[in-house]
């Protein structure tokens, strides 16, 4: 399936495996046409705009046609919306396209913006601000609710042309617009989720600027006046020929301080407490409403790490048998777990078996690498380090360094030790399995009276006792404080 987004600035295609829980793109191409260009002055869509955003979208129907594209959904939004040749450009656009085309309200866009931030964030609490060309879409966002969404006429081409080009002055202008917006108001202390292309390459040029070690936009989160210093900065020209520019598509720098003066203008209304980046938007919020409810309900994380362990462990039920055997095994040590940090068990345990095909010197690299940086959503930084340290630990060893310092810095202490401790469980597991089914659920840890990790084994498996695993369990008694550990037949 496909979605053809038609904004004010950029025209996407995604391409999606199928329609499920947790999206997988097959392929993404962006133009940015620049249909909303001049539209504040003239009231219409330009002819150089109309032309090469339909040129695009021929290419566009061609490559959905070799990729034998089922179905397909095409939308449109500020721009659009508000030409007066708007109409005309419609029919044009459907008939290359051979679909139809909704044009999105505002109201519709800020709806589908929040839905996508609710499909991409686990319980997601705060306001999202979808920030595109032609407008702003602000609406609240709460588990399993919606508010009612708002748009401002402060997309980023148009503010660049209203202010003549002065970022001061669209400062000014988004203050005034934003002053009296209720779903502004309601962000003190909160947390605003940014949606859209200019936001998201701000934030690229942040995490440029500050050494940031984890190269993953969704799920970025900022403290707020840090942000918003950082904003002023960007308005004023301040990285302008700074190095980390290069981070930021070229296409997009002239916009780039027009995001900051209407973000910047946002904080100083709103006053959130930090801001995080959604990479998931209108098009992702439109595919999640399509689902049944029962599908909505399900966690997009575990769906997408049960996805990679079909994909790349040797056996996908021996995964969902270790997420199981973890758990057992957290209850017998005392180790307590929040609702978030059992689900994050769970995937790091779906996961714990990707890497097996790389040689053995780099699988803990290798795994660390492909989760810490795979498209998951439904986890924030600190959790996809969770999970790839635990990985890293299984194959590597307890005693390497799993993360540098700048990752240990996004890691709660508390996260740090459970993954080291995770991966000291993976590592008893797999001397236990060597990954196949049927083995695990046999065998179970105890703390005896004295404090002894005992690992108990059924007759039939005692032929699994040997050097290798009770070298394991004793590096995993010593990570629990004892000292005292056997390997137990009956």
């Amino acid at each position: 399936m496909a979605v053809i987004d038609i904004g004010s600035n950029s025209v996407r295609l995604v391409a999606y495996e199928r329609l499920s829980r947790a999206l997988t793109p097959l392929y993404n191409e962006k133009v940015l046409c620049g249909l909303g260009r001049g539209l504040a002055k003239t009231g219409q869509l330009s002819d150089n705009s109309v032309q090469l955003t339909l040129a695009t979208l021929a290419r566009f129907r061609h490559l959905s046609d070799q990729m034998h594209i089922k179905s397909m959904r095409v939308i449109a939004t500020a721009a659009v919306r508000e030409a007066s040749n708007g109409q005309a450009f419609m029919e044009n656009a459907e008939r290359i396209l051979s679909a139809p085309l909704t044009i999105l309200s505002g109201d519709e866009e800020a709806r589908a913006a929040a839905l996508g931030v609710q499909s991409g964030f686990y319980k997601p609490d705060g306001i999202v601000g979808d920030l595109g060309g032609g407008s702003l879409e602000l609406v609240e966002v709460t588990p399993g609710h919606i508010g009612e969404g708002v748009s401002h006429k402060l997309g980023v081409i148009r503010m660049q042309e209203e202010a003549s080009g002065d970022a001061k002055r669209a400062y000014k202008l988004a203050l005034e617009r934003l002053s009296e917006d209720d779903a502004a108001a309601s962000l003190k202390d909160r947390t605003l989720y940014l949606v859209g292309g200019t936001w998201r390459n701000l934030a690229k040029l942040h995490m440029e600027v500050t050494d940031y070690p984890l190269s993953v936009m969704h799920g970025y989160a900022i403290d707020a006046d840090v942000f918003a210093s950082f904003c002023q900065d960007v308005a004023r020209g301040k990285y302008e020929d700074h190095g980390a520019m290069r981070a930021v598509s070229r296409s997009r720098k002239a916009l780039l301080p027009f995001g900051a003066a209407v973000l910047r203008a946002l904080f100083e209304v709103g006053k959130p407490s930090q801001v995080v980046l959604s990479a998931l938007g209108v098009r992702e919020g439109l595919l999640f409403d399509d689902l049944e409810e029962i599908e909505k309900q399900r966690d997009p994380l575990l769906d997408a790490a049960y996805e990679l362990a079909v994909l790349r462990s040797r056996s996908p039920k021996h995964a969902r048998e270790l997420a199981d055997w973890t758990g057992a095994a957290f209850d017998v040590l005392g180790v307590d777990e929040t609702e978030d940090e059992a689900r994050l068990r769970k995937a790091a345990s779906l996961l714990a078996d990707i890497g097996w095909r790389a040689h053995p010197d780099y699988r803990g690299t290798q795994s660390h690498n492909i989760i810490a940086h795979a498209a998951f959503s439904g986890v924030d930084h600190a959790g996809r380090l969770y999970l790839a340290m635990a990985n890293y630990y299984r194959h590597q060893g307890l005693s390497n360094g799993a993360f540098s310092e700048a990752e240990a810095n996004i890691l709660s202490e508390r996260l740090a030790e459970r993954a080291r401790l995770l991966g000291a469980l993976f590592r008893v597991a797999y001397a236990l399995t060597a990954s196949m089914a049927g083995v695990l659920p046999e065998t179970r840890l105890e703390l005896a009276e004295q404090k002894q990790l005992t690992l108990f084994l059924p007759n039939q498996l005692s032929g699994l006792q040997g050097e290798r695993l009770t070298k394991r369990l004793n590096a995993l008694g010593r990570l629990v404080g004892r000292e005292e550990t056997a390997v137990a037949v009956r």
